[in-house]
């Protein structure tokens, strides 16, 4: 059975609807769908595996979102746990200082071999297994680090952790985006950043508590295992992706998920699901007859979608977050604090972090993607200058309270704008391409986060901490925020197939429209009309 339905379009050829005769016709096709489903219950067809124990659609994609974002925890409590134990083991195993930012750096190198197989997992087993996969490496991972007795042993499980890494940051919100509604999407996907700030948040907590135990970096390092368990059990009772099972030609299975993650109450949800059903079949179809990954390069569409998520990854990496929260316990020495003070103020930014990107979860879809980039991104600038400037401070209070400042107001705004990057990767690839795209990202991020973290003690020394702050990383987000304003579209309140249209524009008439936009925007912001620069509405 296949639909025919097919969307007529308003705003620019991006929003579909239907009529009301085509809306009689989704019903009767519904209805066939309803009967055939019984057919195949009364047979006792195999159904996609998931604990359906939510009645609400709503509730369950929300309940789906958050367990699936403990994949983003498990980022989080690496970035940090790895700061607080980097204070200890160097001198239980007698670590030189290269050996020492190799175990800490080296992490990312793992996560370029997790990216790098993203595409044939989520491909050829399913989104869901692919996070179970992941949630595997980390707890083997987690716990080779605590029993490590040499560099060579604490190197190599970092490596396998850094592996988890790599498939899960991909995955997670490329399955969070395809069983969300359009109207939530950006909020639900914006959990997973929300968690690595949580995860990070517990990094610095658990470093705090283990700090005075004999042993306490192997107690800090294996401790994630905790949580990949839990993932990785966990995942067992949710459903995959209804995208997945519609690209794979298991139509009443996706129906089966869509109508438990979803469901068809209402009239967008109905032609949501035709509309993907027609595109994702159609997609399929064609990807058959051709290599698909010469699209990135043939396919404008494709191009432009690839050009504009790697750049944002690799300018957000170039930022330092990674290597701020690799660091930050050496960085607050740095200030004048001891180690356990380290450990103990860590914790300050560390809130501050987690709490700021909780309004995210909300602005994403509210304001919209391009409104949250470009408000918040300057606001890190002046994160960084603090930061940058505390270092030259002569008294040493002086300086501990001025670098704590500047990086709780880079962590301030970092924290809601961060999840913007997660929700451009997984949004922006057509559904037959969605897996190669995410694959991309993901290599290209543990290669910037690589690139970031194992130099960063050298070019603390080479630039100064002012001179990396005020004129490396500021730069960058200034950079960040031109390419924004010129090549990022808006994507607020569409469906991922939708989506295509956008990026059928070329990256000119995307910046001519963006330029146009933002000087109505600026107009408005000069004559105080700030309700129609910061709308807050659902799309």
């Amino acid at each position: 059975m296949t639909s025919s339905l097919k969307s007529t379009t308003l705003d620019n050829d991006i929003e579909g609807t239907m009529d009301l005769q085509e809306l009689s016709k989704s019903d009767d096709i519904l209805e066939a769908m309803n009967k055939e489903l019984q057919h195949l219950e009364e047979e006792s067809v195999t159904r996609p595996f998931g604990l359906f124990i939510w009645k609400s659609p709503s509730v369950f994609t929300a309940v789906l979102a958050c367990f699936a974002s403990i994949g983003g925890l498990l980022y989080g409590i690496d970035l940090t746990l790895i700061s607080g134990a980097n204070l200890y083991f160097p001198k239980d195993l007698h670590l030189s200082s290269g050996q020492e930012s190799q175990v800490v750096s080296f992490m990312p190198l793992g996560g370029v071999l997790g990216a790098l197989m993203i595409y044939l997992l989520n491909e050829s087993l399913g989104r869901k297994p692919t996070i179970m996969i992941a949630a595997a490496f980390y707890t083997i991972g987690g716990i080779l680090e605590a029993a490590s007795q040499s560099y060579g042993m604490l190197i190599s499980a970092r490596l396998i952790v850094g592996v988890g890494v790599g498939i899960e940051l991909g995955s997670v919100p490329m399955y969070i985006a395809e069983c969300s509604t359009k109207r939530w999407r950006g909020g639900l996907v914006s959990l997973y950043q929300l968690m690595i700030n949580f995860g990070m948040l517990l990094g610095y907590a658990d470093s705090a508590i283990f700090h005075g135990v004999p042993g306490n970096w192997r107690y800090m390092l294996g401790s994630c295992c905790l949580f990949s368990v839990i993932l990785l059990v966990g995942m067992i009772f949710f459903p995959e992706s209804p995208r997945w099972l519609m690209r794979r030609g298991r139509k009443v299975d996706s129906y089966i998920t869509w109508k438990k993650i979803r469901g068809f109450e209402e009239r967008e949800e109905k032609e949501e699901f035709f509309y993907m059903e027609e595109v994702v079949t159609e997609e399929r179809d064609e990807a058959a007859k051709r290599v698909v990954w010469k699209d990135f390069l043939i396919k404008p569409r494709c191009r432009r979608a690839a050009v504009v998520s790697l750049v944002y990854m690799i300018l957000c990496q170039f930022t330092g977050i990674s290597s701020i929260s690799y660091y930050m316990s050496t960085l607050m020495e740095k200030s004048g604090l001891s180690p356990d003070n380290a450990l103990y103020t860590s914790m300050g930014p560390g809130f501050v972090y987690f709490g700021a990107t909780i309004p995210a979860v909300f602005l994403m879809d509210a304001w919209g993607r391009r409104a949250v980039i470009l408000t918040l991104l300057p606001g890190i600038v002046i994160g960084d200058f603090i930061t940058g400037f505390s270092f030259l401070a002569t008294k040493t209070s002086v300086k501990e309270g001025i670098y704590v400042w500047g990086i709780c107001t880079y962590y301030l705004f970092w924290g809601s704008w961060g999840p913007a990057q997660w929700v451009i990767t997984s949004e922006v690839f057509p559904t037959y391409l969605r897996s190669h795209g995410v694959m991309l990202n993901g290599v290209v991020n543990m290669l910037s986060n690589f690139a970031t973290a194992y130099p960063f003690t050298r070019m603390l020394s080479a630039l100064t901490p002012t001179g990396l702050f005020c004129g490396f990383y500021a730069g960058i987000c200034v950079l960040l925020w031109i390419f924004s304003f010129l090549f990022v579209p808006e994507t607020k309140g569409k469906t991922l197939e939708e989506i295509n249209a956008i990026y059928n524009k070329s990256h000119w008439d995307v910046c001519r429209e963006n330029l146009r936009n933002g000087i109505e925007a600026f107009k408005d912001i000069i004559h105080g009309n700030w309700n129609r620069v910061w709308v807050y509405q659902r799309g």
